[in-house]
Parts: structure tokens; sequence; C-alpha cells
């Protein structure tokens, strides 16, 4: 049997002393003979969620071949108070890593779905929209309840974004894939992809710089989520740089994206599209930065510190189906000295974290 904990503080989001005690793993409200006091004080909040990470990406997007390398990737956001993962893509599922007590509950959407030559070489299922239904029902079976399409990517020949699946594809693609029983995560830079997987009725946008305020709209009334991965877009202005000499069209759209993107955010929240934090760790992004994330998308989208701590723990773990501290819920959560709805920066130092009831720090 595991030790018993006594957990004394204040818990988030309400921020009222709360008194719980942690028994083979779980939360209960009733008192446990012999516990030990794990917490005495501070802010207690349910795990951290990272919605869109690659735990079989290495940053810069090429693939982890082995699941001790996806473990210590895993192990690095976990260490950031990061208890669960939506893995939006990865090459090798490492489902050998499913369960593990001492790693973060890992969400799996499979591989990629691009259209041939849409994505980065090598890292997604290529197949053209008439292979699609096929590739859909073969990743529907590799994931846990989602699947990973790809919206637009650099073309060679007209140097830019491009959309190479068509529309009607896409939307039975979707239908398919619903009636699975899963939901579709979709990556979109440009405005094309941004409307194609809208009016597709995805389930997430991930990304989404091209979104404008009509589709935002329908987004909201579609309940579409979006993921907008802060980080990776600040990448834009470097990605743009280093690609303008070959592709001036697609660096200078890169920019005009990037440099509208905080508005598109904080447009979608105030439409009331249901906004969630994710990094994009494995592309170009490092893992271990959902501190960052966070308050890029306080500073930048201007969200509130309290917003931002719901997109990236309890509002995110209901979406996802995951417990939040409930009476029997797996022990799943992180605790700071300092109020982080106050000073948002406290996410940077938590104080405990505290993962199946075992404590890691």
């Amino acid at each position: 049997m595991s030790r018993a904990w006594r957990v004394d503080g204040r818990l988030l989001p309400d921020g009222e002393p709360c008194t719980f005690f942690v028994a083979d793993g779980r939360v209960t409200r009733e008192p446990v003979s012999g516990a030990q006091t794990l917490v005495d004080n501070g802010w207690i909040i349910p795990g951290l969620v990272d919605a869109h990470c690659h735990i079989g990406l290495r940053t810069g997007g090429s693939a982890v071949t082995t699941a001790e390398e996806a473990r210590s990737l895993a192990a690095a956001d976990r260490d950031t108070g990061v208890l669960a993962i939506r893995d939006t893509g990865s090459p090798n599922n490492f489902p050998e890593l499913d369960g593990l007590s001492d790693l973060p509950r890992v969400i799996r959407s499979g591989r990629h779905l691009a259209p041939p030559g849409g994505y980065l070489p090598g890292v997604a299922v290529e197949c053209s929209s008439a292979e699609l239904p096929a590739a859909v029902a073969a990743q529907a079976a590799q994931g846990h309840g989602w699947i990973k399409l790809v919206g637009d990517w650099i073309d060679d020949a007209s140097g830019d974004l491009l959309v190479r699946w068509d529309t009607a594809s896409v939307k039975a693609a979707v239908q398919d894939a619903h009636a699975l029983g899963v939901k579709i995560a979709a990556h979109t830079f440009s405005e094309a992809g941004a409307a194609m997987m809208v009016e597709a009725r995805v389930d997430s946008i991930e990304h989404g710089p091209g979104l404008s305020t009509g589709l935002l709209e329908e987004m909201a009334r579609s309940d579409i989520a979006l993921v907008p991965t802060m980080s990776a877009i600040a990448t834009f202005r470097s990605i743009a740089a280093v690609a303008a000499a070959r592709y001036p069209r697609y660096a200078a759209h890169l920019r005009d994206l990037s440099a509208g993107f905080g508005s598109v955010v904080r447009a979608a929240h105030e439409i009331g599209v249901a906004v969630y934090v994710g990094t994009d760790a494995g592309c170009d992004v490092r893992h271990g930065l959902i501190a960052q994330e966070m308050l890029a998308l306080h500073r930048a989208a201007g969200l509130s510190a309290t917003q931002v701590l719901g997109a990236a723990s309890w509002r995110a773990r209901a979406w996802l189906g995951l417990d939040v501290l409930d009476e029997g819920s797996p022990a799943d959560f992180v605790v700071y000295d300092t109020d982080p709805r106050a000073e948002l920066a406290a996410v940077r130092q938590p104080r405990r974290i505290v993962l199946n009831g075992v404590p890691l720090r």
C-alpha cells in the first residue's frame, strides 16, 4: 500500500481553504488514519495539461526512435507540473508508456494525417483525398479518441502556404471520425486552411493564426476549441528570416500572421471560443515550457491569470475527460507558494508536484 498523505491549502479556482487526503494514490475527503502531512499551506491546482505536445518528436521535428527518449521528454514536461498531455501527432506512439504511474497521462492522436508533401518529411501518414477515409480509420485505432489532420503547409511551387485537400473530403473524414467516436484536431496556419477546417466542423483548431472574426464566431457556435500554441507562433519571425531568400511570399505571410496573432486569440476568447494551453513541444519548441506558454497567453492575448490557469488546468482537464481532484480521482496536483491568480509567474516555480499520489518534488 502506498503512503497516505494529508493536504491542507487553498484549492483553485475558488481559492477557499480545503483539506483532503491521499490514499492509494487517490483523493478522499474522509480522514485517513496515520496520514502524514504533505502540504500544510499553499495554493493547489489540479495537474497542468499540455494540450498540444509531441512526445514522439524532438525539438526541430525529427522523430524520436526509442521509448526511453520519449520517456525523458515526457518527464521534462512532468517536472514543470504537466501531469496530462494530449499528444497531437507523433510518428511513433510508444504505447508501452501508457499508464505508467511516474509519467503524465498521455492522450494520443496517432500519427499526423497530411496530403502528399504536406508536412515535415517522414512524420505524417501522407494520403490523398481518396485515401483519407482509410487513413482516418487506421489512426482512430491507434490513438485515444483523437486524430490529427494537417490543413496547410509550405508549397515549393507557389512559395507560400497551401491547402492540398478539398473541403468535401475533409468534411467526410470528420464525419467518419465522429462516427467512430473520435475527435479531430486540425493544424492550420493559413486563412484558407482555417476556413476549410472550421467549415468541416473539426473539434479543435491548432495554432490558427489565419482565423478571422467570422470563423471565430462559427467556432463558438459549433463548439470548436482553439489551442493557439503562442510559443510556436512566436518562432514565425525567425523561420521567416531563414526562408525569406527562397520563399519571400511565405516569409512575408508568416510575419503578418505572427504580428496579428495576439489579437486573434484575444478575439477568440471574447467571442466565446474555448481556448486551451498547448506548447507544440517537439517541433520548434522544446519540452518543459508550459509556464512560458501560459505567460505568453496572458501577456500577448490578454487573458487574465485565472483564465489562463483554467485553460491549463481544470477547464482543460474537463475538456479532455480528466478528473479534477474529485472524490476518488487520481491525486494529480501542483502546489505553489503564492497565489498564481495574483501573480501568474508563480507557475514557473511549483513547490510540490504530486502524480498518482506520489510527491515528485
